[in-house]
């Protein structure tokens, strides 16, 4: 017992100067010499703790009790080992056992008050994982881990819901910790895997899932996520293939199937909205293809060939303010000449937007014939012509004038090979020093048809209309 005194006396002096390795090693001598000493193992445990060891510390509390019963710090030790272990339950009735030998003894009152606030965390934990509010769990968990630093299962459910919250770093750098002093925790490779399935490495997921089914084959999370990871894949696989072989109606059902395998699945889905978006877009519907990419783009909004995707949409149903706002998304994100020369495209579109559309005037395409120009101005001047309209009201008076003005000014552009260049090309046309208010539609109307004096509009019958020159 004298030697053993010395080596606990000389493991003292190691613990106080924080070596704790030595410190093991002698209060260990000290065990070996006199084994049924509570103090000694008590000692060790303090030791263990210290280093981290908690699952061998508690060994250490649980035999120093055993052996004494009455030790108060072997059952704080013991206590403290479980509630870092992640077991409250435990610990709180090792510090009521505490407490029954010394009511008064303050550590552990408040140790028993940590262990209920841990016991408080996971309870609601527990409840909002159902609810799927995915931060509180997080909080709780942090709030619980304070207390319970070796718990790998607090550590497990958080980075479980960091993956559901899409902060895939945080969860993979809390699986990995674990993983690294245990590299056959399925719930660990189950987390690992399912960061990858939605960071959208669905095959390496796979991998994951399987090896967590090899250390626990029933576990049910590892066991759907590979059910899903692997049918997300032939889904979207076959919809690549479908819209390959230009069979869209086959792609759309597809894509349409495989989006309704996992919701959770933000990064996968978005690539399905958009590929669903691209095969509206060949099937002409636009307006769904718009949607789709909308979709895609709520999703993950860093998403660049939605935008792209979307913008063309946009450009295709000439609503340019739109496709502009993509395109200066996309080129805000990758500075490409590619993309900066779509941005200036969908500008200048939106330019000529904004200017009267002689084209839409005149009733012609926009590829329309200097024969069919003609030919239109001859049916719009007629229809719309002052005279034509002079038995009725003020108000059609005033409409119908603004009209053969504007049909006059269309024919004006698109008749001059100059101008319709510059406009088909977005130039001002003031440029050119014409004011289009400046001029007469009478003159260009009679000039067009060649008069040599006035003209007038005269019934030759009801409703009906003829024009003859003075």
């Amino acid at each position: 017992m004298r030697e053993a005194e010395s080596f606990k006396e000389q493991g003292n002096a190691y613990y106080a100067k924080k070596d704790y390795n030595e410190a093991y090693n002698y209060y260990t001598k000290a065990i070996d010499m006199c084994p049924k000493n509570a103090s000694y193992y008590g000692n060790r445990a303090a030791t263990l703790m210290m280093l981290g060891r908690f699952r061998e510390a508690l060994g250490d509390a649980q035999q120093s009790v055993r052996l004494d019963d009455s030790f108060v710090r072997g059952h704080l030790r013991e206590g403290k080992c479980h509630l870092s272990l992640g077991n409250a339950m435990a610990a709180c009735r090792c510090f009521q056992k505490a407490l029954e030998v010394d009511h008064r003894n303050t550590q552990a009152q408040q140790e028993f008050k940590n262990a209920t606030a841990v016991l408080e965390y996971e309870k609601i934990a527990e409840m909002d994982f159902e609810k799927r509010d995915y931060r509180k769990v997080v909080f709780c968990m942090d709030r619980a881990l304070e207390f319970a630093p070796a718990c790998h299962r607090f550590k497990i459910l958080k980075a479980e819901c960091l993956a559901l919250l899409g902060r895939y770093p945080e969860a993979q750098s809390v699986a990995s910790d674990i993983l690294r002093m245990d590299s056959t925790n399925a719930d660990a490779l189950y987390v690992r895997g399912l960061c990858l399935y939605y960071e959208d490495c669905i095959e390496k997921a796979v991998q994951f899932f399987v090896q967590a089914l090899r250390m626990a084959p029933d576990h049910e999370k590892a066991c759907l996520a590979c059910r899903n990871a692997k049918a997300l894949k032939a889904k979207k696989e076959d919809g690549n293939k479908a819209f390959k072989d230009g069979n869209y109606k086959l792609a759309y059902e597809l894509y349409t199937e495989a989006l309704g395998i996992d919701p959770n699945n933000i990064k996968t889905n978005a690539k399905l909205y958009c590929n669903r978006g691209t095969v509206n877009a060949k099937l002409r519907k636009l307006d769904d293809a718009i949607e789709d990419c909308t979709n895609a783009v709520k999703l993950d909004d860093t998403y660049i060939k939605a935008y792209l995707r979307r913008a063309q949409c946009y450009m295709d149903t000439e609503q340019y303010e739109e496709a502009v706002r993509d395109y200066e998304k996309v080129y805000q994100t990758e500075k490409t000449k590619e993309h900066k020369q779509l941005l200036k495209n969908a500008q200048l579109e939106l330019k000529k937007s904004k200017r009267k559309d002689y084209y839409k005037i005149l009733g012609v395409d926009k590829n329309a014939s200097e024969d069919e120009i003609k030919k239109a101005y001859r049916k719009r001047a007629l229809m719309h012509h002052p005279d034509r309209h002079s038995g009725a009201s003020a108000e059609v008076q005033k409409e119908e004038e603004k009209k053969f003005k504007e049909v006059g000014e269309a024919f004006t552009i698109l008749s001059d090979p100059k101008k319709k260049t510059r406009y088909d090309s977005g130039q001002d046309l003031d440029e050119e020093g014409m004011n289009m208010g400046d001029f007469d539609a009478n003159n260009i109307f009679k000039a067009f048809f060649g008069g040599p004096g006035g003209f007038s509009f005269e019934a030759s019958g009801p409703g009906n209309f003829f024009f003859q020159f003075g």
